[in-house]
């Protein structure tokens, strides 16, 4: 007689969270609602008004210095926010000091403030006669109601952020690495540029992105310390809130889908670079 193998049963090995199907599915139909269909529906706008038409709004003279104030405020923001994000975020995770949860809890200030008030707030203290301008003029520095005020509160509403994805990865670095760079020979220097910013290069990266993604459609907090000239301190987001009043919805559409394809664009190119961070030093993997 031939001897039967035993039978093999074969179970599904269940998952360590449950209701992955049903979660998907709950995600998946909230991104469409409120992101997906909305922005199909200004492709599908955008799409009706033809190449020329399009065109002629996208190389708008008035339109490109929108559009050249909004991104290149948003992304000097962006840098001057990464690098005093690290310096906050290094202050609140080395050391101890009295007032640091009072610090700490103000870094995420500008979450908790509305735009309006926020923009209202820097104006008086930038304006020539506030605290910090009646300051500035003496020596011919003029923030309010010129371009600088818009980087200004770019600042202001970027710079969490910045501090809050650096600070947790920051947390997971044990002194004892520094400590081993000071054994091994390197100064101060280089142990911050080649033994622990390669480590936060992906998060700060990250932070950047957010800090850009906000400043670039920031409106709230810039329309009163910008002064709203024409090619001079008017931002993309105005411009279309301008259009819209004028009933000119196609124009208005315009823009806003050129802001759309640009800001994909680069922060396309700033996930790639984190992506290339992560394979280089290993974070995240």
């Amino acid at each position: 007689m031939k001897a039967h193998s035993p039978t093999r049963w074969r179970f599904k090995r269940p998952s360590v969270i449950p209701g992955f199907g049903m979660a998907l599915g709950l995600t998946l139909t909230w991104l469409t609602l409120l992101i997906l269909i909305p922005l199909s529906g200004l492709a599908v706008r955008s799409s009706a008004l033809g190449w020329e038409k399009f065109w002629s709004i996208a190389f708008d003279q008035r339109v490109l210095n929108a559009l050249r104030i909004s991104f290149g405020s948003a992304f000097i923001a962006a840098i001057v926010n990464a690098v005093f994000g690290i310096i906050l975020a290094w202050v609140l995770v080395r050391y101890r000091f009295p007032g640091k949860r009072v610090i700490d809890a103000m870094v995420d200030l500008p979450f908790a403030l509305p735009t309006a008030v926020a923009g209202i707030a820097l104006a008086a203290l930038y304006a020539p006669n506030g605290w910090v301008g009646q300051l500035l003029t003496p020596l011919g520095i003029k923030v309010a109601f010129t371009p600088a005020g818009i980087v200004v509160a770019l600042i202001f509403v970027g710079l969490p952020f910045v501090v809050r994805t650096v600070q947790p990865v920051m947390e997971e670095i044990d002194k004892e690495v520094e400590e081993a760079a000071a054994t091994l020979g390197a100064n101060r220097l280089q142990t911050i540029f080649r033994v622990l910013l390669p480590g936060l290069a992906p998060a700060v990266l990250t932070g950047f992105a957010l800090a850009f993604a906000r400043g670039v459609g920031e409106y709230g907090s810039v329309i009163f310390i910008a002064g709203n000239l024409p090619f001079k301190s008017e931002i993309a987001p105005l411009l279309i809130i301008i259009k819209l009043e004028e009933y000119n919805y196609a124009a208005a559409t315009g823009i806003a889908a050129i802001m759309l394809v640009i800001s994909f664009a680069l922060l396309l190119v700033i996930n790639l670079i984190q992506s290339w961070s992560r394979r280089r030093y290993g974070y995240g993997a």
